[in-house]
């Protein structure tokens, strides 16, 4: 039977997980210069906003990529990996492993959202082509930047567009690497949000 602190570590850690997710969303979302009046990109600055206001500080501030947005996904994977730690009833992991664990855990949740949303958007495509919710827009303007190098490359045949089946094979490649290193690195799978 769990004990009032091992309930709520592992509520905590829930909470952490969900997080992550959001700041990773927010990650992605600039980084593919999707609508920033979308808005479910409202609520996602809305919520990752406050850590972010603290880490810009002292971090510089990127329009791509932004270095507080990282360190945000990576100092939330590292404190939701020791919590897990500690609801396991495990001794807490050395700061270097965990830290190799935590940039492990962002990438593989990085890969996994663009799956996600590759997938979404193929769906949306068969079922409500044109449609102009804003979860469809996001959808598009996130997965197109992965998409148009691949059209490129593997142009439409007969009005098919295969480019999606070529990034679920990179994807999957990425996502056989990353579990590769986590074994290698020693890190139990259940710990990580992305794997």
């Amino acid at each position: 039977m769990m004990n009032t602190a091992s309930i709520g570590i592992t509520l905590t850690n829930s909470v952490l997980s969900l997080y992550l997710v959001i700041v990773v969303i927010r990650g992605i979302l600039q980084g593919s210069r999707a609508d920033f009046y979308n808005p479910i990109s409202q609520l996602v600055a809305r919520v990752t906003n406050p850590p972010l206001a603290l880490l810009r500080t002292v971090l510089p501030f990127g329009q791509r990529i932004d270095i507080s947005i990282v360190l945000l996904a990576f100092i939330v994977q590292f404190a939701a990996i020791e919590l897990a730690l500690l609801a396991g009833g495990v001794m807490l992991a050395d700061p270097l492993r965990a830290a190799l664990w935590s940039v492990i855990g962002v990438l593989a949740l990085v890969v996994n959202v663009y799956l996600y949303a590759l997938i979404g958007s193929i769906i949306v495509s068969w079922v409500a082509p044109g449609s102009s919710q804003p979860a469809v827009r996001l959808l598009y303007q996130v997965t197109e930047p992965i998409m148009a190098p691949v059209r490129s490359v593997i142009p439409a045949l007969g009005g098919l567009d295969f480019s999606p089946i070529a990034l679920f094979i990179g994807i999957n490649l990425l996502q056989n690497l990353l579990l590769q290193v986590a074994v290698a690195s020693g890190l139990p799978a259940r710990l990580v949000i992305g794997l």
